[in-house]
């Protein structure tokens, strides 16, 4: 994460825009997730998958004590030889019922992405999308974006590390929480250390 971003991580973490949006979003997943019970199915685009949300859901499923929040990783070149957690291809979609959850990550081209998600929303599924436009059939199908314009400073992946931090801090156990600040705040130190050095 270069200097920019880094200073940018920091103004959130002083109560930018961004730290409302990131939490109103992440609070919209985790009730819908929490609500239903159901499952959180993770897709991104046939270019650009969601690797880093996912383990970031993951941590934040597990520190928090919301197991729903940890998603199934749908992947669009997904083969029946990969191992069991990477093997979720885009019929999954399809099978979604209500209840489940669907976030979608997408920067860039949507198009591929349309039939399956309207789909899904036909099915009851609650639709959530993490977008670079506005101005798009999936964004119009959502119940809830989080819209990164492309010129923005503050990128889509930065949002990312924002929007799963935020989704695990009102987790129910008081052992296993931590503060939204507190873990941007490790966030923050953790990309500007620097790098270690080598053997």
């Amino acid at each position: 994460m270069d200097a920019v971003r880094v200073a940018l991580l920091r103004e959130v973490l002083a109560g930018t825009e961004w730290l409302t949006a990131t939490r109103r979003f992440a609070g919209v997943l985790r009730g819908s997730v929490v609500a239903h019970g159901g499952g959180l199915l993770l897709l991104g685009t046939p270019e650009y998958e969601p690797w880093h949300l996912a383990a970031h859901l993951v941590d934040e499923a597990a520190w928090s004590g919301v197991p729903e929040l940890a998603p199934t990783l749908v992947r669009h070149d997904a083969r029946p030889t990969d191992p069991a957690h990477l093997a979720v291809g885009p019929a999954r979609i399809e099978t979604a019922r209500r209840g489940e959850t669907l976030l979608v990550v997408a920067p860039g081209d949507t198009e591929p992405l349309l039939e399956r998600v309207h789909t899904a929303r036909r099915a009851g599924v609650t639709v959530l999308t993490l977008s670079t436009t506005t101005d798009d059939a999936l964004t119009a199908m959502a119940h809830e974006t989080l819209t990164v314009p492309e010129t923005a400073e503050l990128d889509l992946d930065t949002v990312q590390h924002l929007v799963s931090a935020a989704a695990g801090e009102n987790g129910p156990s008081p052992r296993t929480h931590r503060r939204f600040r507190d873990r941007l705040t490790r966030l923050v130190e953790t990309v500007t250390a620097p790098p270690p050095a080598p053997w």
